[in-house]
């Protein structure tokens, strides 16, 4: 068993119009802080909605299972260190606020591509992973180690 120490800081929400499920905090938290440990158990060799890319042709669906509803956004709050295994948060979050992450961040090219609709002034459209990303998109975000190799090798 891995020793990752796991809390419950967030709660799933359904949002029963869209059946889309969404994480929130339970807490208030500050830039740099931890929200949640994470571990995985099996690496697949094919992306799916659901998995974190750790390295080519390596993908990860992250335990505990709550994490898989911190959807995307354009203007993240969280990012995935997969290196520390920690979900950590990128700006400050308010208690009951909705949890994101940049899903390029973690994704080179992603499994289901889809138009964004986050609602940011940052938003860039089109969401397929970092392999599509504008340098001056690329500028704006923080990338996991494997992507940011990937990008230094374009």
């Amino acid at each position: 068993m891995n020793d990752v120490a796991i809390t419950d800081p967030a709660e799933i929400r359904k949002d029963v119009s869209t059946n889309t499920r969404s994480l929130f905090a339970k807490r208030a938290f500050g830039v740099n802080e931890v929200i949640s440990g994470f571990y995985w158990t099996d690496i697949c060799s094919e992306p799916n909605y659901l998995t974190i890319q750790i390295g080519e042709h390596q993908h990860v669906e992250l335990l505990p299972s709550f994490l898989e509803c911190t959807n995307h956004s354009c203007d993240p709050n969280t990012f995935f260190d997969i290196d520390r295994r920690q979900l950590v948060c990128i700006k400050p979050v308010e208690k009951g606020e909705e949890l994101t992450f940049f899903y390029p961040s973690s994704e080179w090219d992603m499994d289901r591509p889809f138009n964004c609709k986050c609602g940011s002034k940052q938003c860039i459209g089109y969401i397929a992973g970092a392999k599509h990303l504008t340098k001056m998109q690329i500028a704006n975000f923080r990338f996991t180690n494997f992507i940011q190799q990937k990008l230094a090798a374009v």
